[in-house]
This record gives C-alpha cells, sequence and structure tokens, in this order.
C-alpha cells in the first residue's frame, strides 16, 4: 500500500525521531487532520474507520490511513480488533495519547478565540457553532421581554 510520498515522510519523521523524541511527536501531532482524528477517537468516541472519515469531511481515505499509521508508531493510538474476518478494527488512545487531551482542549480553545471564524481548507468546521456571550445575554433579554 506504499505511495512513495509515504516513505518519504516515514523516513523524515523516523530521522527526526532519532535526534529528538519531543520532535516527533511535535511532527506527528502538526500533520494535517491529526488533532482532528484524536478528538474524534478520544474525546468524541468515534473510533472505526468509517466513522472516523464520515465525520471529518474533506477527509480522504488514503490520508486517514496514513494519519492513523503514524500515529500507532508514534504511540498515541492503538488498534483493536474487533473481528479478523472480515477484518474490523477500532481504535482506542494509549496512556501517552490520552496526554494530548489537555493540548489538544488547549489548541481548540486558543483557535475558538483567536479565529473564531477561520475556515481551514479541507478541515471540518464545527457543525454547531457556540453562541457568543454577548448572543446569549440578548437571547436571554429577548426571552426576558416576550
Amino acid at each position: 500500500m506504499g505511495f512513495p510520498e509515504d516513505t518519504k515522510q516515514m523516513q523524515r519523521i523516523s530521522r527526526g525521531s532519532k535526534q529528538c523524541p519531543v520532535g516527533i511527536d511535535l511532527a506527528t501531532l502538526g500533520r494535517k487532520w491529526t488533532v482532528h482524528i484524536l478528538e474524534s477517537i478520544g474525546v468524541l468516541h468515534i473510533d472505526r474507520f468509517n466513522q472516523i472519515l464520515r465525520s471529518l469531511p474533506g477527509l480522504t481515505p488514503r490520508v486517514l490511513i496514513m494519519r492513523l499509521n503514524e500515529l500507532e508508531e508514534s504511540g498515541l493510538i492503538t488498534p483493536i480488533i474487533i473481528q479478523k474476518s472480515p477484518k474490523l478494527v477500532s481504535w482506542t488512545l494509549t496512556e501517552k495519547g490520552q496526554d494530548t487531551l489537555p493540548i489538544l482542549e488547549g489548541y481548540f480553545s486558543f483557535t475558538k478565540k483567536w479565529h473564531p471564524d477561520a475556515k481551514l481548507k479541507n478541515h471540518r468546521s464545527d457543525s454547531m457553532k457556540r453562541p457568543t456571550l454577548l448572543e446569549l445575554v440578548e437571547e436571554r433579554k429577548q426571552g426576558m421581554v416576550g
């Protein structure tokens, strides 16, 4: 299943990991879609391949396979074999993966505060936009008046 760019990428990541284990973790977390996949598995409990794919519009099967392999190689997730034939797998966070959850929470908090309307090309945008404090106050005022 190896694509030439997959091999180059793995060599880049592997080369970085020999120099600095923190570098490999940062490189993995910094890859496109990775934080969304970790959020799906660890927070939203969306842990099957097709469920993850459906939950992240714009994510392709090929990229999801690459990211799941990288996350597993980095020790952040582990597969759980549900059935051998046909093969059914779910993914779960390892202890190391669980330790990324505060990082993800901080990242999403940062992006919601400083870039609330940002739309990253080919990235999921939250389908449920949370109301701002001002919107909540206005809504409450209208409820009291009417």
